[in-house]
């Protein structure tokens, strides 16, 4: 199989068994869900949902949170991974979105990588999600499935995943595509011990057919 025959029935596929797949995150507005995504670094969107109705209710626009102490946000968000760091980003993030921004969500990857805990796979998930740009937004799960199915070869990083993914994928699908891979990562083709019998791309994958010689 080629790669464009491969790219073809992959986006096949999932056109057919996930056309509307979405983020998992619970949000209202692009500032619920940036403050989601910089929380889910190197966490579950499951408990980041647990964690943010109490965040937004008593943080509800970026002035709010500007305004929070790191000790009232800390205690909010402490279940989540890594809360120290994360509460000086999401209070440093608010003063310059204020600051810098008016207090408005930028919907460009360079200006919102300005921002405090804000790195290119944050920025590509908020420009994606908010607004469809074809950003392709590369974690675990995305960089895992696509070097399975062999959508991407040897990409050592995930910028260079994205640049493959990015380059092959057509333009008015790359903001759902992010989806579609992170989803499949997420609940068939896990990391340890990949769903393959449940999984409708086996005719198209690389990772089933050497496991499988």
């Amino acid at each position: 199989m080629t790669k464009k025959e491969r790219y073809g029935f992959v986006i096949s596929y999932f056109s057919e068994h996930a056309p509307n797949a979405e983020t998992e995150l619970v949000y209202d507005n692009p500032f619920q869900l940036l403050v989601a995504v910089i929380l889910s670094a190197q966490c579950t969107d499951k408990r980041v949902n647990l964690t943010t109705p109490a965040l937004f209710e008593k943080y509800p626009t970026v002035y709010e949170l500007s305004n929070a102490t790191y000790e009232e946000l800390f205690n909010i968000i402490k279940s989540i991974s890594y809360p120290g760091n994360k509460t000086r980003h999401l209070i440093g993030m608010a003063n310059m979105l204020i600051e810098k921004f008016g207090g408005e969500i930028p919907l460009s990857v360079e200006e919102l990588m300005q921002l405090p805990g804000v790195g290119r796979k944050t920025a590509n998930v908020i420009t994606s999600v908010v607004d469809n740009q074809p950003n392709m937004a590369v974690d675990t799960h995305v960089f895992r499935v696509a070097a399975r199915i062999g959508l991407t070869n040897n990409a050592k990083t995930p910028l260079a995943a994205e640049l493959q993914l990015i380059k092959h994928l057509p333009k008015d699908l790359i903001y759902i595509a992010h989806h579609w891979l992170i989803l499949h990562g997420r609940y068939i083709c896990i990391a340890r011990t990949p769903k393959c019998e449940e999984c409708g791309l086996k005719s198209a994958c690389k990772y089933y057919q050497l496991i499988n010689k």
